[in-house]
């Protein structure tokens, strides 16, 4: 699986008409380019968010990630908050999210009957039953829903169907963006950008160092019909039969995690999170279109060996793949500090930490490009080792990275300064104000970081 590249075309120059001139553009309107976006809108930053797609929410809507977790310590206390927990509260209003209520999160056979299969267990812990957390199962048309609401509350200027293409970029400092669209290329000044691509396009356009690595891509699906009590029931009660016919699952699939079926708000639709596939590199198109092509293969034969075998699923048909594919790793930033694994691993607390995951901390410096102005990174491709990555690139996470950044674009504005001289502690301040934990305050199993400057 190679790239094939043949020749090189000289293109020339061009004029670009420019359509926006604001104070922020935020690029990728998925988790964490909608926190950036509605962060800085809030906080008064006239935005312009950009997406290629027709809706916004990028994984967790079109990419059908349909589990909201990471937001709890090594313990029952949620530290991953803000706008997150917004978006819960509002999908919970229209019906379209599901979690355990404090009161069963318990490690115990009953609950975990009752919750494993919305995707509600720590599956970190290695013992089973696992403990059931505070996470989240949801409906992706209810994230679309609510995403367009705070997008129009907050009086943020949406551009879909918008590719971004390159960075404009004078004397080292970030300009603006410019966008592929079916009226042709289209400019967007900004005093400030907000990289939430997934991929770090606007800041390898702009010439910050950045590493790459690959991890399994996923095309997820969801099934209809499903009698998920009669699954259940079959799982739990006859336990040894279910393990033998998971075991052929797996087979039939090619690669997937423990739960690889969960259920989700709306009745008799199970979300499938499969199948795994390694060796594919996300920036590819040709990558890309071999996987399509495998994935769908796949999912299909996993649904004719569940209709056949697997108690539940007799009546089972396709109701849809995610549009678009689980890309999990491509570009991640060498910025003004590299999260190492040992920082997420032992919980390694930063004096300049603005946001947090489950137990680990995202310093501010990890979201900042060396040598580039006016650019900042939220979301997968911060500046982390891949090994780190792979376990601090949850959706909430990524959402907070989103929130910080939103902040402090915001901050610089007001200040007159570069992203890099803005208050930390002002940063974490209004963090706190809008019910987000920025994590300036180390749980007591965190290694505390004793050279960071704040």
């Amino acid at each position: 699986m190679t790239d094939r590249i043949r020749d090189h075309l000289a293109v020339r120059a061009e004029q670009v008409p420019v359509v926006a001139d604001t104070d922020v553009v935020v690029i990728g309107a998925g988790p964490a380019g909608l926190s950036a976006a509605v962060s800085a809108a809030r906080n008064g930053a006239r935005v312009t968010l950009v997406e290629r797609y027709h809706h916004l929410g990028g994984m967790a809507s079109g990419g059908m990630v349909l589990v909201l977790d990471d937001m709890v310590n090594d313990g029952t206390e949620i530290v991953t908050t803000g706008i997150v927990s917004e978006f819960v509260d509002r999908m919970e209003r229209q019906n379209g999210a599901v979690f355990p209520p404090p009161q069963d999160c318990l490690t115990n056979w009953g609950m975990w009957r009752k919750w494993a299969r919305w995707g509600c267990i720590d599956f970190h812990k290695q013992g089973m039953p696992q403990p059931i957390i505070h996470a989240v199962a949801f409906d992706p048309d209810a994230w679309k829903r609510v995403s367009l609401d705070l997008v129009a509350e907050a009086g943020i200027a949406l551009r879909t169907h918008s590719w971004f293409s390159e960075a404009m970029v004078e004397n080292g400092r970030v300009t603006g963006v410019i966008v592929q669209t079916k009226l042709g290329r289209q400019a967007i000044r900004a005093k400030m950008v907000v990289d939430a691509s997934g991929d770090l396009d606007v800041a390898s356009s702009a010439g910050a160092a950045f590493t790459t690595g690959q991890f399994i891509v996923t095309t997820v699906f969801r099934l209809m019909d499903v009698d998920t009590a009669k699954a259940e029931a079959f799982e739990y009660d006859n336990p040894e039969a279910f393990k033998a016919l998971d075991r052929q699952a797996r087979r039939a699939i090619g690669g997937a995690w423990g739960m690889w079926w969960l259920k989700t708000p709306l009745p008799g639709v199970v979300w499938c999170n499969c199948p795994h596939m390694p060796g594919y590199d996300g920036l590819s198109p040709e990558h890309m279109v071999e996987a399509e092509y495998e994935g769908r293969r796949r999912m299909m034969a996993l649904l004719d060996f569940a209709r056949t075998n697997l108690p539940g699923f007799e009546n089972a048909r396709m109701l849809g793949a995610a549009e678009q594919m689980g890309i999990r790793q491509t570009r991640l930033l060498q910025g003004e500090y590299v999260v190492t694994r040992d920082d997420v691993r032992k919980r390694r607390h930063f004096a300049d930490s603005v946001c947090r995951g489950r137990d680990y901390y995202t310093p501010y410096r990890a979201l900042l490009p060396k040598g580039v102005d006016n650019l900042i990174v939220a979301g997968r491709h911060y500046s982390v080792e891949s090994e780190a990555q792979k376990q601090s690139r949850e959706i909430p996470p990524c959402m907070a990275q989103g929130e910080a950044a939103g902040v402090a674009v915001a901050k610089a504005l007001q200040a007159g300064c570069a992203l890099r001289d803005v208050d930390v502690r002002a940063i974490q301040k209004q963090m706190r104000a809008q019910g987000a934990d920025p994590g300036d305050v180390p749980s007591a199993n965190a290694l505390v970081e004793t050279t960071a400057a704040a």
